[in-house]
């Protein structure tokens, strides 16, 4: 989780920063390590949370 209470994955570490990526994928963004910790788990489940809600929202825009 970062600063702006973000939740992504750690997926590399470039010029002294850490590059985050989405829950569901998507494009990275770069932070400064010390503005990461570790997501507790239920933000981690809050945020998951959220991703299939939107996903059930979409499909269900798609039916009409």
């Amino acid at each position: 989780m970062d600063s702006q209470k973000r939740v992504g994955h750690v997926m590399d570490r470039w010029n002294g920063r850490l590059q985050l990526r989405p829950l569901d994928g998507g494009r990275e963004w770069d932070v400064a390590p010390e503005t990461v910790r570790p997501a507790p788990r239920a933000e981690v489940l809050s945020a998951a949370v959220a991703l299939a809600n939107q996903r059930s929202r979409r499909s269900a825009d798609c039916r009409w």
